[in-house]
């Protein structure tokens, strides 16, 4: 039953295999790079017989989250996917499937938001939608992804907290690139996963209830209230949840994943796939008598706050590296960053950072750079450019 394999495959592809194990009742999707092959694949198991579940093709990504919140609070076990301007054309629906307490497990795929049109990675289209009601977590590779779409089954559908998740990776970095993955026998997955039990399926006829229905501010505070329980109930939750997993994988996912942190004068936050650059480089100063650390914010919503603030104390300098612009105010991880800071005694020395935009890549030289104006107490109040074509010395690019 615990057989485990181990296959040469990429974040996308992982992705769906999860969705294959788990068969989910309802799947709507509308295909848009780089999400596409998570769709595509999915359907040829549907074709082929490998799944019973019902896949909804749509005439566009509006139409496939509003058929998958219908399917959820059926009752039935929802999954889905979308990227950049696909993910922006559903916000109208997203708050409503969070409002109705609908499970569904969303395979994010992240790409820049057009114009121009970009079709690379950067967090554009996921952060518009952190204050959306969802759940979302960051994976670095594509062994993570696949266990996350299954922590994630479990997690939107725990009766303490019913919220659904988004499960992102960085496009063509994390959902293109072949790498070995360790993947459960189905029976396994299905013993983990389980079936879901709806609490109040609309299809009950039997026991009729509504949803969607007009609220006056008599009762709309208490329902935005039980959301933020729901929400608050995760990272409990969650824990629980990774450590089952481990039993079955081996492998555990905090929060936040602390590389050569506990000890660090230097930290830089960062998250998904550039995660891997930064470690390697930390390692390399390490060799050199740096104390430098790494912390990766899987977790963006419930954002771990109080695992920020404890990790970051007595630290020289930390760099917190954004991969999409908040235009006009603080990038979404520093703003994020610097609230979890806020309540500490000492102040301790934070620098903004912007990089990766449009799918450009984080080099070991950058890093490095980052880690030096650290050590040199190198701090400027406004937000640092990592990687610009041209010089930029006001704003400390290149």
């Amino acid at each position: 039953m615990l057989n485990k394999r181990k296959e040469m495959t990429s974040g996308n592809l992982a992705f769906a295999e999860a969705m294959r194990q788990v068969n989910p009742d309802v799947v709507a999707a509308y295909p848009i790079t780089p999400s596409t092959e998570i769709p595509v694949k999915f359907a040829e198991f549907v074709a082929n017989g490998k799944v019973d579940s019902e896949y909804v093709a749509v005439e566009s990504e509006h139409s496939a989250i509003t058929a998958c919140v219908g399917a959820s609070i059926s009752g039935a076990r929802v999954m889905t996917a979308s990227s950049a301007n696909g993910v922006a054309l559903m916000h109208e629906i997203f708050p409503i499937a969070a409002a109705f307490r609908a499970p569904i497990v969303f395979g994010l795929v992240n790409r820049s938001l057009g114009a121009p049109v970009n079709i690379h990675c950067d967090h554009s289209d996921s952060m518009p939608e952190r204050d959306s009601g969802w759940i979302q977590i960051y994976c670095e590779d594509a062994q993570e992804v696949y266990d996350s779409v299954l922590l994630a089954v479990r997690l939107a559908e725990h009766e303490d907290v019913l919220t659904p998740v988004f499960v992102c990776q960085d496009g063509f970095i994390t959902s293109h690139c072949f790498e070995p993955v360790e993947m459960l026998s189905d029976e396994a997955v299905k013993m983990f996963v389980g079936e879901r039990k709806a609490k109040y399926p609309l299809l009950d006829v039997d026991n009729p209830v509504s949803y969607g229905s007009f609220t006056m501010s008599e009762y709309y505070f208490e329902i935005k209230r039980n959301q933020i329980e729901g929400m608050n109930r995760v990272p409990e939750v969650y824990r629980e949840l990774t450590k089952e997993l481990a039993e079955y994988t081996g492998r555990e996912y905090p929060a936040i994943d602390a590389y050569r942190a506990d000890d660090a004068d230097y930290l830089i936050v960062i998250m998904s796939s550039a995660t891997g650059v930064v470690k390697d480089v930390v390692d390399e100063m390490r060799e050199k008598g740096v104390k430098a650390g790494c912390l990766r914010v899987r977790f963006f919503r419930p954002f771990p706050s109080k695992g920020i603030s404890e990790l970051a104390k007595g630290k020289k300098g930390i760099a917190v590296l954004d991969r999409s612009a908040s235009i006009g105010g603080t990038a979404p991880l520093a703003a994020e960053v610097k609230s979890a800071l806020y309540g500490l005694r000492e102040r301790v020395p934070l620098q903004e950072y912007l990089f990766g935009l449009g799918g450009r890549d984080l080099y070991p030289r950058d890093a490095e750079k980052v880690f030096s104006r650290l050590m040199d107490k190198d701090f400027s109040d406004i937000v640092r450019y990592i990687g610009l074509l041209e010089k930029d010395e006001k704003n400390g690019g290149n």
